[in-house]
């Protein structure tokens, strides 16, 4: 074995180069351990293609010897995706030197860029032509827009623009016997038969590793209105909800649900956050774009949270008066995270629901827990516009977070077993990974299971793309 990674090393410094081939522990380290230093790995290298014609070229060599491939941008994934297993018999492909954004076509809103290229670079590249990439996530100055693509991230604006997978018009991907498949195609309307690049994206590079996208862009706000509301429960964020969007119709791009606990958490671990509206049991943070001149939208805003007061939906409101209060305010809402990873380990779910049935999950998941878990404290927060919550645990008062951590299996059967019974998901933007991939199993159908598996089998067949990822 020692004598085939050899001759594989050396076929891989060939390709890349030798300075791109990584072997030295304290270099391989940062690639092995994942972002929430959860799951921590061994790999052959760390791999570092420039190129498309690179990338292909090292996964015919990896092909040739069976041997394991583990796509990576940011390493910012939440459930151990991009994390090489422990046997120490795989490679990670680092694709942050594919940092090229390769056109951008104002009359066709359209930008074609890398897969390594920092999501935050993209919106850049798009706001230096007078146009808008509307994904935003709170790690965009590190994730890569491979990565959202791997993952069908979503974000903050999906109400509006949707998960990355709604922004996608078309990919080059590297299959797993390393042909190149070259769909950099603009089009909007393609019936072309089977839509190929829809099983990779949201794939984990299990299917496919993507270099490449075509991604949709969309005018630049003139305006934009950002306010915090308190609300009395959940019922009525809700309705709040339903109310701005009447009020404001597509100009809605953001609306964002947070619990009290999970405020304050924030405030905590981040010395000088705002504190506009203290005191209350949940909040909503609402955020409203207008891509026309001069449009009344900080009066329409205004307007729809009165009436939220006067039909009792709203407790108090702040809007913000400048970019740095709306920053402050959205500090607050991406801040949760960090603050939760300052705070210790804690049990993490990324669920979605039908928005009608969240504040029944809520009540029963609460009685269920509170009986299971006594003193367990809930951390609550998400994109409520599309039903999307991160409903995360911390250990009760007192005890230690480690210790809490041995209650992982109780709470999840609890939460996900409330969760497929509203018609929900387990699953809503964070992927599957290693973290998830039971409980895959456990609650997808069958058939489900075995159209998956046809799927990996026909494109990988020899199963040496992320290996032991999603299926």
């Amino acid at each position: 074995m020692a004598d085939d990674h050899a001759t594989l090393l050396t076929r891989l410094a060939a390709i890349v180069g030798a300075s791109h081939v990584l072997r030295d522990v304290q270099d391989v380290e940062p690639y092995v351990v994942d972002h929430r230093a959860r799951y921590r790995g061994r790999a052959i290298a760390v791999v570092r293609p420039g190129t498309t014609s690179e990338v292909a070229s090292v996964v015919r060599a990896c092909a040739e010897r069976r041997v394991g491939i583990v796509p990576q941008g940011g390493n910012t994934s939440l459930c151990g995706g991009a994390t090489p297993h422990a046997e120490g018999n795989e490679i990670v492909l680092l694709l942050t030197r594919l940092d090229r954004v390769r056109a951008v076509d104002r009359a066709n809103a359209t930008i074609t860029v890398e897969a390594g290229v920092p999501l935050v670079k993209v919106q850049e590249a798009a706001a230096a032509h007078d146009l808008s990439f509307p994904l935003s996530l709170a790690s965009e100055g590190s994730c890569t827009i491979g990565g959202n693509l791997s993952t069908n991230a979503g974000g903050t604006a999906v109400l509006r623009f949707g998960n990355a997978r709604e922004l996608a018009l078309g990919l080059e991907v590297v299959l797993a016997d390393g042909r190149v498949l070259d769909g950099l195609r603009g089009l909007r309307k393609d019936n072309t038969g089977y839509d190929l690049k829809q099983l990779f994206i949201g794939g984990e590079g299990t299917l496919g590793i993507v270099t490449a996208a075509v991604m949709k862009l969309f005018p630049l706000p003139q305006s934009r209105v950002t306010a915090l509301a308190a609300v009395r429960d959940v019922a009525s964020a809700i309705a709040l909800l339903r109310l701005a969007q009447r009020a404001l119709g597509d100009r809605l791009v953001g609306f964002e649900l947070i619990s009290d606990v999970a405020l304050v958490l924030s405030q905590q671990h981040h010395p000088g956050s705002a504190d506009p509206l203290p005191g209350h049991a949940w909040y909503v943070l609402m955020q409203a774009d207008d891509t026309a001149p001069d449009a009344p939208l900080e009066a329409q805003v205004e307007q729809a949270l009165a009436d939220g007061v006067s039909q009792g939906l709203v407790e108090d409101a702040a809007v913000a008066q400048s970019r740095d209060q709306a920053a402050r305010l959205w500090a607050l809402r991406e801040n949760i995270s960090e603050a939760q990873r300052r705070e210790g380990p804690n049990i993490k779910h990324d669920i979605s629901l039908p928005v009608s049935a969240i504040p029944d999950f809520l009540a029963q998941s609460e009685r269920a827990l509170e009986a299971a878990l006594p003193g367990v404290r809930f951390v609550v927060f998400g994109h409520l516009g599309d039903g999307n919550l991160h409903y995360n645990l911390a250990a009760p008062a007192g005890v230690a977070p480690e210790a809490f951590m041995t209650s992982l299996g109780t709470a999840n059967r609890i939460v996900h077993d409330l969760v497929n019974a509203a018609g929900g998901s387990i699953s809503a933007e964070h992927g599957i990974g290693q973290l998830k991939r039971e409980e895959l199993r456990h609650y997808k159908s069958p058939l489900e299971i075995e159209l998956m598996q046809r799927i990996k089998g026909a494109l990988d067949p020899a199963g040496i793309l992320n290996p032991g990822k999603v299926i």
